[in-house]
């Protein structure tokens, strides 16, 4: 494995690029990498001129190839590799609580475990040489891990036939499959990548903040609670400083300045 399997950067336009960097094993999510990954998205949690996050591959062609298989068949205790597990559990629900918007920046192939990764973020953006899909069921495994994102996001039946036929997805047809936002040709993937990123960066961290809570709390919610909820939310957002700069800037024709109250 490399020195670095994941690599940390923050433009000063406040972008935290997230790098996985194990290319010999195709980013297989191993523990060590996972670990990185997660005190990476802590680092850019607690960090406030942070204000999106991008997960990336510095592998031309892969995101990552998934878990590493060789852990399931290796010689640990069951109760070890059932540890082992919470590493995912870990890392998806920190993407979702990180209160700060996410971009999965899908330049290759997305695969097992990764489309998981994929799909905890907010956005992905997919070169059109990006392949997606659960290939485990193949190898005699189920992708369980990632069970919950895929029909979060995904229509039910498309949903079963990625996990029971275990066939890879063009970009194309994850973005008809609702799995990716956009798919853009391999020349404009990086253009594509720091565009999105720039315009999310640019929000007020405050009520982006509060809106990405929102948006995560209010999804399995009954339709009343989740109107009542969201009801308060919005009476939490009106008492912000930042909606009324927002406001006021709108009608000045000016770019806002957030002050984050």
């Amino acid at each position: 494995m490399s020195e670095q399997p994941v690599l940390y950067d923050v433009s000063d336009d406040g972008v935290a690029t997230i790098t996985l960097n194990d290319p010999a094993t195709r980013n297989a999510l191993s523990a060590e990498l996972l670990g990185g990954l997660i005190a990476a998205l802590e680092r850019a949690r607690a960090q406030e001129a942070v204000r999106c996050v991008v997960l990336a591959s510095s592998h031309e062609t892969v995101f990552s190839s998934g878990a590493n298989l060789g852990g399931f068949a290796g010689d640990v205790s069951l109760v070890h590799k059932h540890f082992g597990s919470e590493r995912f559990v870990e890392l998806f629900k920190l993407i979702g609580d990180l209160g700060k918007p996410t971009v999965c920046a899908a330049r290759g192939h997305v695969l097992a475990g990764a489309l998981g990764v994929a799909l905890a973020c907010d956005l992905i953006v997919a070169s059109e040489q990006a392949t997606f899909g659960t290939p485990e069921i193949n190898v005699g495994a189920f992708p369980f891990m990632i069970m919950a994102l895929i029909y979060r996001n995904v229509p039910r039946k498309k949903a079963n036939e990625l996990l029971l036929l275990g066939e890879r997805w063009s970009a194309a047809e994850a973005l008809a499959a609702g799995i990716v936002n956009r798919v853009v040709p391999a020349e404009e993937f990086d253009g594509a990548v720091a565009d999105w990123a720039g315009k999310l960066a640019s929000k007020s961290p405050l009520i982006m903040r509060l809106g990405k809570d929102a948006m995560r709390r209010q999804l399995d919610m009954p339709l009343d609670d989740a109107l009542d909820y969201l009801r308060a939310q919005l009476t939490l957002a009106l008492s912000t400083d930042d909606i009324v700069e927002g406001v006021t800037a709108f009608f000045q024709k000016r770019d806002p300045q957030w002050t984050g109250r």
